[in-house]
């Protein structure tokens, strides 16, 4: 039986630094294998406590029984700054929940119809592009998923395609950014002052400031048509007109800046990892690959999809489901202990960083059946459909959970939907896809697969 890749989990004990070099490198192989069979685990450094939590009733704890009690850990922002500033990823208290109340409205459910027209021709322009490169010879799956992801990200936030000027800037330079961006900064593990500068890359500083002075440029013209009254019904709109009902304020442009550098990295890269694992778990197991083709066939017929035929398209979303779980593209959080706290009858003190991982509580060798299997049978199951609401965080959860979760769920399935009713994708055995964990959970050296036409009808 085929498995799912895995990475290689860290041999034994390991020295502080020995630990530090392989979590700079993967997050994932640098940990122990007793993380898939653990409820708690404690890590000493000399300047902080981290305890990962993978028991249901902690994770439930910290992200829906008193999110207030552990609120995201600033460490989590230090290597981030210079590109998302301010944004709702890493704020907390007061200034958090008045970000969440001015973007949430945007992607309330009735907004998914609505978007629903810009995410299809996305996923029309991803079909095209690949259509030009369905030869069967090797092609790196990521970075047309990163395309794709992207392309959906600015015809729902701005109204424009990826092919507009600004657009492909801002893709091109995100890339970039993503090479110069080690996975930990220095200033996450060790406790500098807050007045002393971040040892950020000269390439880390560029970029981002590359990337932020062009999304300016977006919203002070989005700015100025909302001013005149022609602003289109998309995104960035709602989300700039929307007041916030408590002090009746709206995001100025720096904030709106923030909001939109998070949207980015949060809508693109998250949902460009999800897809690229999905593409090559239906190559790794063809059966399945062949009973999603056929459903989009069915669902779409021979034209455009539609928003009423996301329900018809129950397989695709159990397989991005599962996708989700063995891949999740964010493989952990950290939240912080604000006052003293006991899990399993050990102390954790004011100050200890809380990890929760995603990566291996979805693989919990107590929770799931064949945790490191693909079986997306197992959601037509009450077993998997209680470890669904027990033990399944891709989106986090609670009153942090993603706002565009539902976004998400509509945007992988239909993407993917369309991608396998035009295309046959395949293995390549000489390059095997290995995740590793950098910004996202991606493929080691890419992921790469071979594409051949499947219809030569109508695929719209």
């Amino acid at each position: 039986m085929i498995q799912p890749p895995k990475p290689p989990s860290r041999p034994g004990r390991v020295s502080m630094w020995r630990y530090l070099r392989l979590f700079r490198a993967d997050i994932l192989s640098a940990q122990p294998a007793r993380l898939y069979r653990a409820w708690m685990a404690e890590f000493r450094t000399p300047f902080f406590r981290s305890y990962l939590c993978n028991q249901p009733d902690l994770v439930n704890l910290v992200l829906k029984e008193r999110p207030d009690d552990f609120p995201k850990s600033m460490r989590v922002r230090e290597g981030l700054t210079p590109l998302l500033g301010n944004s709702v990823f890493v704020t907390n208290g007061e200034t958090w929940k008045r970000q969440r109340r001015i973007i949430d409205p945007a992607f309330e459910g009735g907004r998914l119809r609505h978007v629903f027209p810009a995410m299809r021709d996305a996923g029309q322009g991803a079909v095209a592009r690949l259509g030009a490169i369905a030869d069967g010879t090797p092609q790196d799956i990521e970075g047309e998923a990163s395309h794709a992801a992207a392309d959906v990200i600015f015809r729902t936030l701005f109204s424009i395609p990826i092919q507009n000027e600004i657009a492909a800037r801002v893709f091109n330079e995100f890339r970039a950014h993503q090479r110069s961006q080690p996975v930990v900064n220095l200033a996450a593990l060790v406790p500098l002052p807050r007045c002393l500068p971040r040892p950020h890359s000269r390439a880390t500083r560029r970029t981002a400031h590359v990337i932020r002075s062009l999304i300016r440029q977006l919203t002070t013209e989005r700015m100025a048509q909302i001013v005149a009254g022609g602003a289109p019904d998309d995104l960035a709109t709602k989300i700039m007109t929307t007041p916030d009902p408590a002090t009746n304020q709206r995001f100025d442009t720096e904030e709106m800046v923030d909001q939109v550098a998070i949207f980015f990295l949060a809508g693109h890269e998250t949902s460009a990892s999800a897809l690229a694992w999905a593409l090559y778990l239906v190559a790794l197991y063809p059966d399945w690959q062949d009973r999603l083709a056929d459903e989009a066939q069915a669902a779409f017929g021979g034209g455009a999809p539609e928003f009423s035929h996301m329900g018809k398209l129950p397989l695709t979303r159990d397989v991005f489901r599962e996708t989700l779980r063995l891949y999740p593209p964010v493989p952990m959080m950290v939240r912080q202990a604000r006052c003293p706290e006991a899990f399993r009858g050990r102390a954790i003190a004011p100050g200890s960083q809380v990890v929760l991982s995603p990566w291996h509580l979805h693989r919990h060798e107590r929770i799931w059946d064949n945790p490191d299997g693909f079986d997306p049978a197992r959601y037509g199951t009450e077993a998997g459909r209680k470890c669904l609401r027990e033990a399944f965080i891709p989106f986090s959860a609670g009153q942090r959970v993603c706002p565009g979760a539902g976004f998400a769920m509509i945007e992988g399935p239909l993407i993917l939907a369309m991608l396998l009713r035009a295309f046959r994708f395949e293995t390549a055995p000489d390059r095997p896809a290995m995740p590793v964990a950098h910004l996202t959970v991606r493929g080691k050296d890419g992921i790469w697969l071979r594409i051949r036409p499947r219809y030569t009808g109508d695929t719209r």
